[in-house]
């Protein structure tokens, strides 16, 4: 064996055992955003160790892991944090190539990119459907949210696909169906019907499909 195949050999373990090291998810179970990256976590086939946050009692590891923001979730990968959703999604989809998460193509990349910077103007709709409190509110949180939702319906879900990414789930769907599940079960909580099928049927199709995948119904909250 020559000196530089040993060095090349050597590299490879080194970057392999780095990949391999302990992944930590800091989190809540009922966040939307960590249900983020525990169903990128899930679709790439990686154990972790799910570390439970009390929302109201924060601990002094999320607190250091986390000091701009102080929140979840906070992926720790080989002792280092990383901070924020969709970021840790794609640190976990640029490092582990299998089951990618990200489209190859540049454009198609770009457009994925836009639909998941899309999806953040619909978290305000969340907490403003949940906190509503008069028929009123309730109704102006409703229509917020249908705003939205014909953006999705009309411009990213056009094409009849069953998941944002095609045939498979992709970051798109991760964004969106995170924010989806938190809809539906506000829905029970406030008696209000918000992803109407007749309305909505490419969105309520998609939402179908994608709760009934397999790694994402095992790890779907319970409803209850």
């Amino acid at each position: 064996m020559t000196e530089l195949t040993q060095y090349k050999n050597k590299n490879e373990e080194v970057t392999l055992n780095t990949r391999m090291e302990d992944l930590k998810l800091h989190g809540f179970w009922y966040s939307p955003f960590t249900l983020r990256v525990v169903w990128a976590l899930k679709l790439k086939g990686l154990a972790y160790e799910n570390i439970e946050e009390d929302r109201y009692n924060k601990s002094p590891q999320l607190l250091e892991y986390n000091p701009v923001h102080k929140k979840t979730p906070v992926l720790v990968h080989g002792g280092k944090p990383i901070c924020e959703s969709m970021i840790i999604v794609q640190y976990i989809d640029e490092l582990w190539p299998q089951n990618p998460l990200v489209p190859h193509d540049p454009y198609d990349r770009a457009q994925a990119r836009f639909w998941v910077a899309y999806s953040e103007q619909m978290v305000p709709a969340l907490p403003a459907l949940l906190q509503s409190t008069s028929a009123e509110e309730k109704e102006k949180a409703v229509q917020k949210a249908w705003e939205n939702f014909k953006v999705l319906e009309d411009h990213c879900l056009a094409d009849k696909r069953k998941f944002f990414g095609g045939d498979k789930i992709n970051i798109v769907d991760i964004a969106i169906g995170s924010l989806f599940a938190f809809f539906v079960t506000i829905e029970d909580i406030k008696q209000v019907k918000v992803l109407v099928a007749e309305r909505f049927p490419l969105l309520h199709l998609w939402f179908d499909n994608f709760k009934n995948a397999p790694v994402i119904k095992e790890t779907f909250p319970d409803r209850d």
